[in-house]
């Protein structure tokens, strides 16, 4: 059974996510017009990630933004962006729109997030915890 905090925090994290989805996606089928899907999908993501920093750690898990998981934030997302553009790339090969492939690496990439980004800010937040005795 999931935990209400645990329940809570999908749901914010679904609202700064589709924001940051967005956010993403209008970069990207703006730009894809003009230069390659890789750097248009590139940049969408690099603008979405600050908004999304700031969402995440004031909205979806109430903490404030520090170097701490601000790093542990980038290291995930970093691995996010691979996944992305892999699955963007993969999407395009088996015949996916360039307007529609994102919606699919949204689909797999978004629930995997969650998980890492979660494991950031609860790992961190209990490392700080601990020291505080």
């Amino acid at each position: 059974m999931i935990k209400k905090e645990t329940y809570g925090e999908f749901v914010r994290f679904a609202v700064v996510g589709t924001t940051s989805a967005t956010i993403n996606y209008v970069i990207y089928w703006i730009l894809q017009h003009w230069v390659n899907v890789n750097i248009a999908y590139t940049v969408g993501y690099v603008i979405s990630f600050f908004a999304n920093y700031y969402m995440t750690a004031h909205f979806t898990f109430k903490e404030k933004a520090s170097a701490k998981n601000g790093i542990g934030f980038g290291g995930a997302h970093f691995v996010n962006y691979c996944l992305h553009i892999v699955l963007l790339n993969f999407f395009l090969w088996i015949g996916f729109s360039r307007e529609l492939a994102p919606l699919g690496v949204l689909a797999i990439a978004v629930p995997t997030n969650f998980l890492m980004v979660r494991f950031v800010f609860k790992h961190f937040k209990r490392k700080d915890d601990d020291h505080r005795i």
